[in-house]
C-alpha cells in the first residue's frame, strides 16, 4: 500500500479515534461519578456528575458521532433556566446550579455549543437541556434531575441525576417569582417538569416543547424586569402576550408587575384581571395574600397589602362571569399544631369570601370555603419567610354549584 492510501485512510479514521478517546475519558469519569441513585455528594461535585452522566450519553449515539466525523459545526444547545420541582419556580440555587452547567460544559465538552435562552437561539438549536432541583416532603438529600430533548424529533436523548449531600440550599425564589401576585405554575411548567424525569428514547411533554419558543421570549422579559430594565421588560412581556400561546399566567403576572412599576395603575388592573380569568378558567389561581400571624387580618405593611382590594375586586368581577361556584381555600405554614393551622386556614378562606361578597354581593351565593392548613404545602419548610409564601396562600377553585 503506497503513503498516499495510508494517509487517506488514516484521516478518515482519525475524526473515530478521536471521538472514542472522548468517549472513553468520559465513561472513565462517569465510572468515577456513579450515577443518581448512588450516595449524595456535595454540591459542585454533584451538579458535574450529572453534567457528565448526560454527556457521556449523547456521545453514545450514532447521530452524535457521525457529527463528529464530518466535522460538522458543535451541537447547539440552550439551556432552560432550571426550575424547582415542587414549586416550578426558578430559585436562587437553581441559578447557581444552571451557571455551573453552562460553565462545565464549555469546560469539558466543547463539541457542544451553549447558546442564550431567547427566542432566536431556540430556533437554531438542535438541543434544549432543562433540569429540577426536588426533595422529598420527609427531607433527605436534593435530587437534581437533566434531561437534554432534541429539538427536531422531541425526543429525550439523554437523562441523568445527582444527589447532593449539602443540609441547606438557597431555595429563596428569584425576583420575579417572588414579587408574583400568584403561583404562576401552569400546565407547560407540569411539562416542563415531568420532562426532565423522562427517561432517554422516550418522548418529551408535548405542550412543554410547544410553547418552548414562547418560553424563551418570556425569560427575556423575566431577566429585564430582574434587572431593573421596566420598559424593556413591559415590551417583551407584551410581544408573549401577543403570540399565540401567550396567554399564561407568568405573562400576565409580568404585565402585571412591570405595569406597577412604571406607576400604570390602571394597566396594571387590567392585567390582574386577565391573570384572574385565566387562573379560574384553568382551575389554577393561587394567590399569595399574606396574613398576620395568627389571625385573618391581612399584614398591616400598606407596601405589601395595599393592593390586596384591587386584587379582590378583579377577582370578584371575574367569578361572578362564571355560571359555576367558587370554592375558596386557605393554607396555612407548617408552623405550629395541625389542628391550630386547620381551623386557621379556614377562617382564612372565610375571611376572603366575606371580602369577596363585599365587593360583589351577587356574588356571596356561588362562594363556598375550606381549610387545609398546611397538608398541601408546597414548600414545606414552615420558615414563613418569602421562600415558603406559597404554602400560605389561598386559591380559588371553580366546582358546578349544588341544586
Amino acid at each position: 500500500m503506497n503513503a498516499p492510501v495510508v494517509v487517506r485512510r488514516l484521516n478518515g479514521w482519525l475524526p473515530r479515534i478521536a471521538a472514542l478517546l472522548v468517549l472513553a475519558g468520559s465513561l472513565a469519569a462517569c465510572a468515577n461519578h456513579p450515577s443518581g441513585n448512588t450516595a449524595a455528594v456535595p454540591f459542585e461535585q454533584a451538579v458535574q456528575q450529572a453534567v457528565d452522566d448526560l454527556m457521556v450519553q449523547t456521545q453514545k449515539l450514532p447521530a452524535f458521532l457521525a457529527k463528529v466525523e464530518s466535522r460538522l459545526k458543535p451541537n447547539r444547545i440552550v439551556i432552560d433556566p432550571l426550575l424547582d420541582a415542587a414549586s416550578g419556580q426558578q430559585t436562587e440555587v437553581t441559578r447557581a446550579i444552571e451557571q455551573r452547567v453552562v460553565q462545565r460544559m464549555q469546560e469539558r465538552f466543547g463539541q457542544f455549543t451553549v447558546a442564550p435562552f431567547a427566542g432566536d437561539e431556540v430556533e437554531k438549536a438542535q438541543y434544549v437541556l432543562n433540569g429540577t432541583l426536588s426533595r422529598h416532603k420527609d427531607g433527605g438529600p436534593y435530587r437534581l434531575a437533566l434531561a437534554l430533548t432534541d429539538l427536531k424529533s422531541g425526543t429525550v436523548i439523554a437523562q441523568a441525576a445527582a444527589r447532593i449531600s449539602d443540609d441547606k440550599l438557597d431555595t429563596r425564589p428569584t425576583a420575579f417569582y417572588r414579587d408574583s401576585p400568584v403561583n404562576p405554575k401552569d400546565r407547560a411548567t407540569e411539562g416542563y417538569i415531568r420532562t426532565s424525569e423522562t427517561p432517554a428514547g422516550q418522548p418529551a411533554d408535548a405542550l412543554y416543547l410547544e410553547r418552548l419558543s414562547t418560553s424563551a421570549v418570556l425569560q427575556e422579559a423575566i431577566a429585564a424586569y430582574e434587572e431593573g430594565r421596566w420598559q424593556d421588560a413591559l415590551a417583551r412581556y407584551e410581544a408573549a402576550a401577543r403570540r399565540r400561546d401567550g396567554q399564561q399566567l407568568r405573562v400576565y403576572s409580568g404585565l402585571y408587575l412591570t405595569q406597577m412599576q412604571l406607576g400604570r395603575a390602571a394597566d396594571a388592573e387590567a392585567s390582574f384581571g386577565k391573570l384572574a380569568r385565566l387562573g379560574l378558567e384553568t382551575n389554577s389561581l393561587s394567590v399569595k395574600f399574606l396574613f398576620r400571624p395568627g389571625s385573618t387580618e391581612f399584614l398591616g405593611d400598606p407596601k405589601i397589602s395595599g393592593i390586596y382590594p384591587m386584587w379582590l375586586r378583579q377577582i370578584a368581577r371575574q367569578a361572578t362571569q362564571t355560571e359555576s361556584c367558587v370554592v375558596v381555600t386557605g393554607h396555612t405554614s407548617r408552623t405550629g399544631s395541625e389542628e391550630v393551622n386547620e381551623r386557621l386556614s379556614l377562617q382564612r378562606a372565610q375571611a376572603v369570601k366575606a371580602r369577596l361578597a363585599a365587593e360583589t354581593p351577587a356574588l356571596s351565593r356561588k362562594l363556598r370555603e375550606a381549610g387545609k392548613g398546611f397538608h398541601e404545602n408546597i414548600v414545606g419548610t414552615g420558615t414563613d419567610d418569602a421562600s415558603d409564601a406559597l404554602d400560605r396562600r389561598v386559591e380559588f377553585k371553580v366546582v358546578p354549584c349544588e341544586a
